[in-house]
């Protein structure tokens, strides 16, 4: 496993339980207990772990929103395997809308290959993406930054997006539960993934395993908003039936 990787699994759990035991990960990943040092101090560096005696606990204030580097670096495996299918439901000539979201800067690596698309995005990392894809039209909605989203937010994005109607969009989220629906932690961030959702004639969560049973702190949008789910989230059939009845098309990967 490269250190990358163990880096992200221990940034998972820290999340999940909110603290990891230097011993404890170290018999876990064979490596010595020096070695996880430097990943605690790797993380510590990037703003979201708090290093203790023996181990380390997450940041406060890190829980639901985590750098966009850092989130970039979490579940790559998943989200490549999410963006490829993806990828596959965008054919030439599609007019789509990505949000700010990691999953969707994933999207748009996966789709350089394809032609005479436009573009709709709030991400500054996706317009850097494509900024070199000829034959494309790609657009930013303006609007203010949102340094640690690296997102483009507020009342100019809004109306940029609801004066364009597209082929596909494709979001993503930081909660997604049974009862309480889709959610995030920034309610800018909501309203500009909802206006998006509301151009687009189909509709698109792509979201990993990590966002399921989580709820955040503002609300998006409700199921039967929804077209299709992407997802490497294992459901169960009360899952599965919820969002049947809410003729919402799961893809697994």
């Amino acid at each position: 496993m490269l250190a990358a990787e163990r880096r992200n699994e221990i940034l998972t759990q820290l999340r999940m339980e909110g603290r990891v035991i230097v011993a404890d990960l170290s018999k876990k990943y064979d490596v010595t207990e020096e070695t996880i040092r430097r990943d605690l101090e790797r993380l510590e560096q990037d703003g979201v772990a708090e290093r203790t005696y023996g181990g380390a606990v997450l940041k406060e204030n890190t829980k639901d929103e985590l750098p966009f580097l850092v989130r970039k670096r979490a579940n790559v495996e998943a989200k490549k395997r999410i963006a490829a299918r993806i990828g596959e439901m965008i054919e030439d000539g599609d007019r789509i809308m990505l949000d700010a979201s990691t999953t969707a800067l994933f999207v748009a690596k996966q789709i350089r290959q394809k032609s005479n698309i436009t573009v709709i995005t709030n991400s500054i990392e996706i317009l850097l993406e494509l900024s070199d894809m000829e034959g494309w039209r790609v657009m930013s909605t303006g609007g203010t930054l949102r340094a640690e989203a690296l997102s483009l937010l507020g009342y100019q994005a809004e109306r940029m997006v609801s004066e364009f109607y597209v082929d596909k969009a494709i979001i993503s989220c930081k909660g997604v539960d049974y009862h309480k629906g889709i959610t995030d932690y920034n309610e800018r961030e909501a309203g500009i993934k909802k206006r998006m959702m509301s151009s687009a004639a189909t509709r698109i969560l792509a979201v990993d395993s990590n966002k399921f049973e989580r709820v955040s702190f503002t609300k998006i949008m409700d199921f039967t908003e929804l077209d299709v789910v992407v997802t490497d989230y294992e459901m169960d059939e009360e899952w599965k039936e919820k969002l049947e009845d809410c003729k919402v098309q799961v893809l697994a990967v």
